[in-house]
This record gives C-alpha cells, sequence and structure tokens, in this order.
C-alpha cells in the first residue's frame, strides 16, 4: 500500500475519532473494534438495499402505464424524495465496497485490513460527494450504450478475476455466486445509482426510460442487475437469518418466504424489461 498524504491522515483519523465519541458507535468501537462495527453496518445497508430495490423494481413496474409513470415520478422529484435518493447513495458505496474489502481479504489473501478500511471511508465520502454534485448540476447526458458498455467491461472483467481465485476453492458453489455477484454489483449499482441522477429525464420520464429499454443491450444489462441483485440480496438475507434464528422450522419457513420474494420481484422485473 503507497504512501498516504499526510494531510488525508490527519483529516482520516480526525473522522474517525468523532464518529468514535457519537453514543450509539463509542460502546463498540472501544470494546470491539471498527471491523466489528462495519461488519454490522455491511449487513444493515444490505437489507435496505434488497428493500430498495424490490420498491424500485415494483416502481418500474407503472412503466406499463406510462402517464401514470411519469405522473408519480412528479412526487419522487419534489426535493425531499431527491435528498432521501442522495441519502441512499451511503448504503449503496458502503455495502459495495466493503463487500469489496470482504473479498480482498477473503480471496486475495489482504491482510492490511486497517488500510483497506481507511480508504473505504474515504472513497465511500468521495462516492456521495460526487454524487450530490451530479444531482445538483442535473443537467449531465451520456450515451447510455457507452456508458453501460464501458461498466460492463469493468464489471465483468473484475468478475473474471474473482472467478479464478474461487474456482479452486472448498466453499459452496452458492457462496462462489454470492461473490462473483457482489463483484459484478460493486461495478453496476454505484453506476446505475450516477446514470440515473445525471439529468431528472433519465429515470423520471416515462418516454425517456421506455426509450432507453428499446435496446437489446440494455436489456441485457438490466435483466443482469435484476438477477443479479435479488440472488446477492436473497442469499444475504438468508446468511443473517441462518445466523441468528434457531436451526429447524424457522431457518426453513424463512427460506421459502425471502425465496418467494425474490422470485415474485424477479418475474416482475423480467417481464417488465421483456414487455417494454
Amino acid at each position: 500500500m503507497g504512501a498516504t498524504h499526510p494531510i488525508a491522515s490527519y483529516k482520516y483519523i480526525n473522522m474517525l475519532r468523532k464518529l468514535e465519541q457519537l453514543p450509539l458507535v463509542s460502546p463498540y468501537v472501544k470494546t470491539r473494534g471498527w471491523p466489528y462495527l462495519i461488519a454490522w453496518g455491511h449487513r444493515l445497508a444490505g437489507i435496505i438495499l434488497v428493500f430498495y430495490a424490490c420498491l424500485h423494481i415494483y416502481t418500474l413496474s407503472w412503466l406499463e402505464t406510462p402517464d401514470q409513470y411519469s405522473a408519480k415520478m412528479q412526487i419522487f422529484g419534489s426535493s425531499l424524495f431527491v435528498f432521501f435518493e442522495w441519502l441512499l447513495a451511503v448504503p449503496v458505496i458502503f455495502h459495495a465496497l466493503n463487500g469489496g474489502r470482504l473479498i480482498l481479504y477473503e480471496s486475495f489473501g489482504n491482510r492490511e485490513d486497517s488500510a483497506v478500511i481507511k480508504w473505504l471511508f474515504i472513497f465511500s465520502a468521495v462516492y456521495i460527494i460526487f454524487l450530490g454534485i451530479l444531482m445538483i448540476g442535473g443537467n449531465q447526458s451520456v450515451s447510455a450504450l457507452f456508458f453501460w458498455l464501458a461498466m460492463l467491461v469493468a464489471a465483468l472483467s473484475l468478475v473474471y478475476v474473482v472467478a479464478l481465485r474461487t474456482r479452486h476453492t472448498a466453499i459452496s458453489h452458492l457462496w462462489k455466486l454470492q461473490r462473483i455477484g457482489a463483484v459484478f454489483l460493486l461495478i453496476m449499482i454505484p453506476a446505475h445509482l450516477i446514470f440515473m441522477h445525471l439529468n431528472l429525464a433519465v429515470g423520471h420520464e416515462a418516454g425517456v426510460v421506455i426509450a432507453r429499454m428499446q435496446s437489446s443491450f440494455i436489456k441485457s444489462v438490466d435483466l443482469a442487475l435484476i438477477l443479479v441483485v435479488l440472488f446477492h440480496g436473497g442469499y444475504g438475507l438468508l446468511s443473517i437469518a441462518k445466523d441468528y434464528l434457531p436451526t429447524g422450522i424457522l431457518q426453513q419457513m424463512c427460506t421459502a418466504i425471502v425465496f418467494g420474494v425474490m422470485i415474485a420481484f424477479a418475474w416482475v422485473g423480467v417481464r417488465l424489461v421483456f414487455l417494454i
């Protein structure tokens, strides 16, 4: 790991000290350390994002009635909702980058965890600020084909590297898919949030959304996002349930519920992609 600028290091340390003084944070940081707190934050962020993904798919289903979609999106275009959309960047980038940190630790043998945690906070802050600037400007544009082709190439390149690293490991195939999906989403979900906030029309005007989805390539990207997000989110929920629910009937019930919900939203999303 290269040397860090002393000013950046000072600001980072000062930020951590302020965070450690928060009543909800202080007891856990002092007794169990930042990795414990980050692990819990990762899970909470993941739960938030699963619910948001399902809500997002449901919202997009309004595209079957374009006038209804545009009318409802006017509500989501209010300052309050825009602010909440910006706040969504916090769990998105934190969960994505921390997932990358876990993969570095598990699959690549990285043991400089404190340094990675530092960059996790720094890059998260940069992303959140950058997204805020884009949302305030609200007048950017880019070719959807070019943007998503670049993001897909980057994501699939990382997928290939991680797949090679995990190919011969003893972990289950589902867990390998979970990690490979995480790498794919590490690029695609933060990119999706940026793309959807380049300007208001990109995600809020039915005509613009429908026109973009006429491309077979964009349909393929949307399908991949829907399926990978729901698999990754559903598997993550089951992993949490397995840790905290007693074995037996409760775990089986939870598995059935999560599986059913993920299949239902996958059907809604896939059906929409093919209908539009």
